[in-house]
């Protein structure tokens, strides 16, 4: 097949080819396909090259809320004369990317490559959080596996208690859900080899109080008009794990949303430690059901 469909391309007897399609016909064709498969069709030959980069192909894909995006994020403008950006496939490049909001460095977006859909990270530098700025209860660590590549490690409290906030963003419509990015134990100085490759290995010698009482999370959106609580118990050891503190539904994406979200434990009959607190993630409801995208976000 490969052999056959090389021919298509490179045949000289005078028979039509993939080469002598017009670019406005193979754009027809991309704006069916998803991103990825858009990028590897790309580099077939010149006609399909430039069928890629048409506007048209790539506005589909794109959010409802990329001019918000643009705007908000990137510090750009949308329209040709007041752009660096030169095409919408450009706009969906840069937005795939993890981008810091133009206002808030604690803060990133970025759309999932294959989908077009919309994520958002928050920092726990970002968050209130009890006594995070004394040393005795909390340390800075810096992490390639954060986003943000530092990371809050708590050694030991009486009283937890994080909150933090999404202001005034624009969703594209659809259900989200948002998750605290957590681990047990303490990530090392340096990654340890295994194999020949590289892993990294918490230590657990600090881990206690987490299996005595569980960990309330909550969320409620402007004006409390949706809200959610649950309770769990954190007991995945060395490893980042994703837990679900509720889900908020967007109907109006003109409309900004405004999220609360927050995790306490604060039974102080005991003491707890050992916790890494990296971020929260706010993503598509689909990707958290699935768990399979989960790993790359």
């Amino acid at each position: 097949m490969g052999a056959g469909f090389s021919g298509l391309l490179d045949r000289n007897d005078g028979r039509t080819t993939l080469g002598d399609l017009p670019e406005s016909c193979v754009a027809s064709i991309l704006m069916y396909l998803d991103p990825p498969e858009i990028c590897r069709l790309a580099r077939l030959n010149r006609a399909f090259r430039g069928a890629s980069s048409a506007d048209f192909v790539w506005e589909p894909k794109l959010p409802s809320n990329y001019n918000f995006l643009v705007d908000k994020v990137l510090g750009e403008k949308t329209t040709p004369e007041k752009s660096s950006l030169s095409c919408r496939k450009e706009i969906y490049s840069r937005l795939c990317a993890s981008n810091c909001f133009a206002d808030d460095a604690n803060k990133m977006v970025w759309l999932e490559k294959s989908s077009g859909k919309v994520c958002v990270s928050v920092s726990y530098k970002a968050m209130r959080i009890t006594g995070i700025d004394d040393r005795r209860y909390w340390a800075h660590i810096p992490s390639d596996e954060s986003r943000f590549k530092q990371i809050a490690y708590l050694q030991q409290t009486w009283w937890l208690e994080v909150v933090g906030e999404l202001d005034d963003f624009h969703f594209p419509v659809g259900t989200y859900t948002v998750f605290f990015k957590l681990q047990l134990g303490k990530p090392p100085a340096a990654s340890k080899r295994f194999g020949g490759g590289r892993r990294h290995v918490s230590n657990s010698d600090q881990v206690h109080g987490w299996d005595k009482k569980p960990v309330r999370f909550q969320l409620s959106t402007s004006n409390a008009r949706q809200t959610a609580s649950s309770e769990r118990y954190l007991v995945e050891q060395g490893s980042w794990a994703h837990y679900r503190a509720g889900e908020f539904t967007v109907d109006d994406p003109n409309s900004p949303t405004r999220i609360k979200f927050s995790m306490m434990q604060i039974d102080c009959t005991h003491t707890k430690g050992g916790l890494c607190l990296d971020s929260v993630l706010v993503c598509p409801k689909e990707f958290g059901d699935g768990g399979v995208l989960m790993k790359q976000l």
